[in-house]
């Protein structure tokens, strides 16, 4: 995933409290009207407790280049 989409993850993130799971991400994304894109890469990190906007850019970007849970 490219940084400009990054960003548009952290944007569907927007006011999400940490630590967060993946399905507290996805729920949270999906409340903020993300779209399919965003949700599927939040589908597809670990699932595991996710402690700031760090660790969540670390999972997207190894989801997305096919390393994720």
């Amino acid at each position: 995933m490219a940084q400009a989409e990054f960003i548009t993850v952290q944007k569907a993130l927007a006011g999400i409290h940490y630590p967060a799971s993946r399905d507290d991400l996805t729920e949270h994304a999906r409340g903020n009207d993300a779209d399919k894109d965003i949700l599927d890469v939040l589908g597809r990190i670990p699932d595991q407790r996710y402690e700031g906007p760090d660790d969540v850019s670390k999972a997207v970007t190894e989801a997305s280049r096919g390393k994720g849970g």
